[in-house]
């Protein structure tokens, strides 16, 4: 059985807008399998009355947090600022993990685990033994799609980069550089997967299940999908420019 001995003070940051029916549960969740971490809920002012919830759990257990921003920003912006939160409390450890249960915190251990040796951990769909369930076929091509674009444009291997089930440390963090990141969605876990790699840091993946959420609408749009792509197409394109000019990518 995989432990979380040794990683230091996790926190999970659980991004939230228009959550209700979900975020009780999953932080829940959370604190059942790994009772010793922390939880942040980033709410962006939702208007079906998420961030109550959220302070009422908060003042029921000392271990979860709130953070309650001005508007609806973006899961990156909440991300970043969850990330600050976190560094300036001196957490050791900080997770990624969707609000609507999609990712399962009885997984989270692995990925904990799995950080004992690396730098960042992305639980991850499209390895061996990583899987999805009540996805149509039409958004599993999408996403492998998107995933094996990003690896030969970008020249690395991972598998599933667009995954926002992740772990890094905190040290990751502060040498990858979070004040200057714009991306959303899918682009904003590829350029933090990016900068890892490009610092010289070691990743790993940790097969998991990923569940469709069954309450509440996907947050993912037509906008954030353009966005990726014509970001990841300047980063390879920079990136090939750079090594035929004897530059660092980086």
């Amino acid at each position: 059985m995989e432990t979380t001995e040794g990683v230091g003070r996790v926190l999970v940051i659980i991004p939230t807008y228009q959550e209700r029916d979900n975020v009780e549960s999953i932080v829940g969740r959370v604190r059942a399998s790994v009772p010793q971490a922390e939880v942040l809920v980033a709410d962006d002012a939702s208007p079906d009355g998420t961030g109550e919830i959220a302070d009422r759990l908060a003042a029921e257990d000392d271990h979860v947090h709130v953070l309650h921003r001005a508007g609806k920003e973006g899961l990156g912006a909440a991300y970043v600022a969850g990330f600050r939160w976190g560094l300036e409390r001196g957490f050791d450890v900080l997770v990624e993990m969707d609000a609507d249960g999609s990712h399962q915190p009885e997984e989270l251990p692995r990925l904990l685990s799995a950080l004992e040796d690396n730098d960042l951990v992305i639980g991850s769909r499209w390895v061996r033994g990583g899987r999805v369930e009540n996805w149509p076929k039409k958004r599993e091509a999408l996403s492998r799609g998107a995933n094996t674009y990003s690896r030969l444009l970008l020249g690395f291997h991972v598998h599933d980069s667009t995954g926002g089930f992740r772990a890094y440390r905190a040290t990751t963090l502060r040498k990858i550089g979070i004040d200057d990141v714009t991306s959303q969605g899918y682009c904003f876990q590829v350029d933090l997967t990016l900068r890892t790699i490009r610092a010289g840091l070691k990743v790993a993946e940790v097969p998991i299940t990923f569940v469709e959420r069954t309450h509440g609408a996907s947050k993912m749009s037509r906008d954030i999908m353009v966005e990726a792509f014509v970001k990841l197409t300047r980063w390879g394109v920079e990136g090939r420019l750079g090594r035929l000019a004897g530059r660092d990518p980086s």
